[in-house]
Formats: structure tokens, sequence, C-alpha cells
């Protein structure tokens, strides 16, 4: 991770490998043994990780040691603590673990206790994504020195090919090569090391990971996984929750792709799981997941765990692990596929106010005028923060609401009670008819349908109109974007 202040862009996300059946290469007899296919298949969803990073963000020139451990601790010790850790991570569901290398700590004195900590978490079957880092003294986005990068990866490869709990991801955000140079790059090491599955084989996207389709479109990287990073500076122009969803679904081989990064403060005391608002934070994070979670990609939180890093999931004392954010944790969890509905809308609770936002305008539903009386026709405009234009909901079981206005205290209605396409959404004193009750339902990307009970028609802004005061009617569902609705703190 490179908490710098920089604006990416991105539009190629994945990468293909040949596929190769041939298996051979030293084993550790502990190993488990190689899983039978080496094809990629329809989700990497089961990829459920967090990063345990050294506390200098792995960038070092040195040995990198995971925080917790100690390069003086005897094997007894270093494999308690890696026990203790791991055991902590499995109760929460989480069952891969990326680990950074880097010549040093593969080539000296410390790859006997390091390995012996990879080789625990494989035998505790947890995935272990081992991933090159660059040293402190270059941050260049290029191999160090190509002599001992090869010397690195052919001691681990002649440890751990035959372990099918262990990944080989080739370098950590490459931003210093082209998107060219960096698939020969690929290319060579492929040839190189072809007892390798290439469904155990990461490879980063062009600049820093984001680029995965550019590496993925490549027939020579069919079947290999594609490193995907994303955080809230890579673009100063997102905002709001839908935006943050739009890395994710810019992926043209989600199959194939684990966000092995993406990350924000969870020392800070943020809800996560609230309704989101202007946060930029909350929002980021709320995106990201749904996005990863509609769409089946694994994630691989930064960091899990991590000293002195306030993005950090978990903390650790020397003895156990606590959690720094239950609400980040419950949308992480959710990005892996836990729960049926997206956290956020269950907390909507009467006396709360929101505002309601058209996906295809960006508008707010008001109350025409600021009217009070019943028949107060129901439109778009900018959001002003108005009382006309927050809304409460007051569940009423089945996921229904009443939707009542802060200003008027009248409830959202159709007009007349009508169950015809067309017919205009007004406000009334609320009586409890089925006109006014709206069914709301979570359909991914961060927004919602609203449908009348009565009529069993969408909230809609006629004509897909994006102009303020264009009029709210109710219609057949299409899954057109002026029928899609985010819910959001005014």
């Amino acid at each position: 991770m490179k908490k710098l202040c920089f604006i990416i862009s991105f539009g190629c996300l994945f990468a293909a490998c040949k596929k190769d059946t041939a298996n051979t290469g030293t084993t550790d007899p502990s190993n488990p043994a190689v899983a039978a296919s080496d094809t990629v298949t329809t989700s990497t969803q089961n990829f459920k990780g967090v990063n345990w990073a050294d506390p200098r963000d792995n960038f070092a020139d040195d040995w990198l040691v995971p925080s917790g451990l100690n390069s003086n601790d005897n094997n007894d010790l270093l494999l308690t603590k890696t026990e203790t850790i791991l055991t902590a991570l499995k109760a929460e569901g989480i069952n891969t673990v990326r680990l950074p290398i880097n010549p040093p700590s593969v080539l000296q004195n410390w790859w006997p206790k390091y390995s012996s900590v990879i080789t625990k978490a494989s035998l505790m079957e947890m995935k272990v994504i081992l991933a090159y880092w660059e040293g402190a003294s270059s941050k260049d986005g290029l191999v160090d020195n190509s002599s001992q990068y090869t010397q690195m990866w052919d001691k681990i490869v002649a440890s751990y090919s035959n372990n099918q709990n262990v990944y080989f991801e080739l370098f950590n955000e490459p931003h210093g090569y082209s998107l060219t140079d960096l698939k020969e790059f690929y290319a060579q090491w492929l040839v190189k090391n072809p007892s390798i599955p290439r469904r155990r084989i990461l490879l980063d996207g062009a600049g820093y990971a984001t680029d995965v389709n550019g590496i993925g479109a490549d027939s020579r990287f069919d079947n290999c996984l594609l490193s995907f990073h994303f955080y809230t500076w890579f673009n100063g122009n997102y905002t709001t929750t839908a935006d943050w969803e739009l890395p994710a679904k810019s992926i043209n081989y989600p199959a194939r792709t684990v966000t092995t990064e993406f990350g924000v403060p969870m020392t800070t005391g943020k809800d996560y799981t609230g309704i989101p608002g202007t946060d930029v934070e909350i929002n980021y994070m709320q995106g990201m997941t749904s996005q990863l979670h509609d769409f089946g990609i694994g994630s691989v939180y930064w960091p899990g765990l991590r000293t002195g890093d306030s993005y950090s999931m978990f903390s650790y004392n020397g003895s156990s692990i606590s959690t720094n954010s239950t609400s980040g944790l419950t949308r992480l969890k959710y990005a892996w596929g836990a729960g049926a509905v997206n956290p956020f809308y269950s907390v909507l609770t009467a006396g709360n106010f929101y505002k309601i936002v058209n996906r295809n305008s960006g508008k707010t539903v008001d109350v025409d005028g600021g009217s009070t009386s019943n028949g107060g026709n129901i439109i778009q405009w900018d959001y002003s923060g108005g009382n006309n234009q927050q809304w409460s909901f007051t569940p009423l079981g089945n996921g229904y609401y009443a939707i009542i206005n802060k200003n008027s205290g009248k409830a959202l209605d159709v007009n007349s009670g009508s169950a015809n396409a067309g017919a205009a959404i007004t406000q009334l004193d609320y009586s409890g008819a089925n006109s006014q009750q709206w069914l709301i339902t979570d359909i991914g990307f961060g927004y919602t349908t609203i449908i009348n009970r009565n009529s069993g028609q969408s909230l809609d802004v006629n004509g897909g109109s994006t102009n303020n005061g264009g009029n709210i009617i109710q219609w057949y569902w299409n899954n057109g974007n002026n029928q899609q609705w985010q819910i959001a703190n005014h």
C-alpha cells in the first residue's frame, strides 16, 4: 500500500496465463497436495482475506517481519504467535492471508523461521498469498535486483510449488513498467516456472495494480488470477457510494480477479454500516464492498494486521487479537458474501431523516414549493437541505415503510390511490392505506427499488428527466436508472 496523494486512471483489470498441467519441483512433505484442477472457475469470492503486514508498510531493504512477530523469537514462540493470530482471524471467517516477501527475507537467515510461518498458515488451511515488495530505498515500481529476484522465487517455488494453499503474486504494484513491458516480464516468469498451476499465480494490474484488464486480455495469461488495488485517493472525483462501485464494475474479468488491497481508517469510530451520506471514506467502504459482493470478487483487506496503521482492521497485544472496527468488519464480511441484505439498509428507523436520490438524475425527492397541503406534488430537485427534501421511514413490517416528509408531516402517496401506470405521486395525511406503503428492496450497487404496495409499481422519474422539477410518478418496474434510488443521510 502507498499512502500517496495522486490520481490514477483505470480501465483494465485482469490477467490470464497459459494452462499448464505439469507439476514438478521439490516439495515440503508437510505441505498439502496440489489440487487436480488448474482452471479458474466462476468466482474468486472464496478469497476472504487480510494483509498481514510489516510495520514499515512492507517496503524494506532488510527482512520483512509481519506485525506481532519478532525475528529474534525462537521458532516455538514464533509459531505460537502465528497460531494465536491466525486462529483469531479464522474465527472471523478469514481464510486468506497475504504476506510480503523480498530477497533478504528469503535468501538470508530469516527464511527458515519465516517459511515456518508460511507453512504453519497453509497447514491451518489458510490460503497464503506471497507477494513481492520492492525495497524502501527504491519504490520505483521496478524489480530492484533481477538476479536476486530470480533466486528468491526459485527458492520459494522449490518449497511451495506443490502446496495448493500457497499463491504466488509476482510484483506488488508494478507501476514502473509500461503495460507492454509488464506483460513481457510476467510472460518470462511463467515460462521459467511451468510447474506452478496458473490458478495459483496472481498478476497485478499495470500501474498501481489498477489496470487488470490490460493484463487479463493477453491470452498468455489465461487462467492466472489478477490482483487489483483501489483506494480513496486513486480518484479524487469519487464521493458517493455509487461512485465507489465503479472501480470493481470496470473489471472485465471478475471471475479471475482478487482485490488484494483496499481499505480506509478503522480506528476513527466511523460507522461503516450506517446510511451513506457525505463521508467519502464511509461511502468508499460501502460502495467497494457492495460491488465485490455483487460480482463475487474475492478481497484481501489492507491491512488486517499492521502495527501503527490506522487502517488496520485488528490489533495484537502480544497475546490476543482485538477488532478495531466492528462496522468495518461487517462491511468486509458482506463483501465476502455474508448476509443476503446489504447491512446499511437495516438501519432505516423512524425519527431519522434522509434524502432520496435518483440514480439517473442525481436529484432528490422534493415536495414542490415546500407545500404543506394534502395533494402537494412530488418532484425532483437539486438537493438544498430543505425540510421538504427530507424523509423519515417508518417500518410497517415485511420490508414496507411509510415515508413521511419532514416539512409537512405528510406521507408519500399515489394520487387518489391509483393503480394506473403514470399516476402522480403526492403527499397526504397518513392513513395506513396501501397506496402509502412502500416496499424498499436493496438491488445492489448502493441502490434500492421503492415499490408501492397498492399498485405494485415503482417510484419513477417521469420520462427519465434529469431536470429540476421533473415529475415523480409510478410506473411498471423496468430496471431503469430513473427507478433506482439511493437513500442517504442529508
